[in-house]
């Protein structure tokens, strides 16, 4: 990989809720919305699959939805637009500007090169590391600022997730490279 590892940054996953409506009718809306799926012993809401964006929303009784898959903002705004006008279709009073908070942002990134994490165990802040590579073979980063948790593997590749702005891992990123500077490791 030639580049910066900041560049090599691809959004996986963004989750985000959001209040649409005081409560809902699970049943009328898993009977007629196609690829709506409600069983109630499973799971307490209705799952509607989105395919353009690929999208979940999880929708509950309470008003309450979930987004979960979105690659992208615009694609997370798409989603909640499109489950909107799904629910408007069946005569639900439903705002028509919805807004919804980020609660995840599951970033991946390469440093482009291979790293000793066993040195990395011994030379980072312990109280913010888990390293135990019989368990799991990444280590756990705890960052304060961006509050986010990055996954880092031997291979160079990273995981960052607990983001609340696209910019988080971006800082995230920017940091295990200071980190591993500092180190000498990088």
């Amino acid at each position: 990989m030639t580049g910066k590892p900041e560049d090599s940054l691809r959004i996986e996953n963004i989750v985000a809720s959001a209040k649409i409506t005081d409560s809902l009718d699970l049943p009328q809306i898993a009977s007629h919305i196609k690829d709506a799926d409600y069983n109630k012993k499973r799971f307490p809401g209705v799952v509607i699959r989105m395919q353009d964006p690929k999208i979940a929303a999880l929708v509950f009784s309470s008003g309450k939805v979930v987004l979960t898959g979105a690659k992208s903002i615009n694609n997370l705004d798409r989603g909640l637009e499109i489950l909107g006008n799904l629910l408007r279709e069946l005569s639900i009073d439903i705002p028509k500007e919805l807004s919804y908070t980020i609660q995840n942002i599951v970033t991946s990134a390469d440093l482009g090169t291979g790293i000793n994490l066993n040195k990395i165990a011994v030379g980072f802040n312990l109280e913010r590391i888990e390293y135990e590579p019989e368990q799991f073979p990444g280590l756990v980063y705890r960052l304060e600022d961006p509050k986010v948790v990055v996954l880092l593997f031997g291979s160079g590749k990273l995981i960052i997730t607990g983001g609340k702005v696209t910019d988080d891992a971006r800082r995230a990123v920017l940091k295990i490279k200071d980190d591993l500077s500092k180190l000498g490791l990088f």
